[in-house]
């Protein structure tokens, strides 16, 4: 697992899982919003949509999900065709309850990349929540 400069290993997957449990005892859907360009990151292309990818992560749409410190992954059916999916722990932007958008965006290690398509619009705003 990296470490933060300061020496620590990163505090993401323990805030994700917390988070996770926190949302699904509340009896809502946790969603994770991936960075699909990220190396590592296993999902079906068709999922992809501007490099992102949101993944519902409940019990329900999921089998055998690990939130190890280093990777999530689990088998999840898309178009009714299963596949193993296997996220990084750095490519996880965000994760949220479908149902009100309460939960929690993460620092981003590098720069946003400037958009492929050229133009300079920024990007749309996320329907995210900051909580204080």
């Amino acid at each position: 697992m990296s470490s933060t400069p300061e020496g620590m290993t990163s505090n993401r997957p323990y805030l994700l899982r917390a988070l996770y449990e926190w949302i699904t005892d509340n009896d809502l859907t946790p969603h994770v919003l991936v960075d699909a360009e990220i190396n590592g990151v296993d999902v079906p292309d068709h999922a992809i949509q501007k490099g992102k990818v949101v993944l519902n992560i409940a019990s329900s749409a999921t089998e055998h999900l690990a939130m190890a410190n280093e990777a999530i992954s689990f088998k999840a059916r898309f178009s009714g065709k299963p596949y193993q999916i296997c996220v990084p722990m750095n490519a996880v932007i965000a994760i949220y309850a479908r149902e009100n958008g309460q939960g929690m965006m993460f620092a981003q290690n590098e720069p946003t990349p400037p958009p492929v398509d050229g133009s300079d619009d920024p990007p749309p705003r996320s329907h995210l929540k900051v909580i204080k």
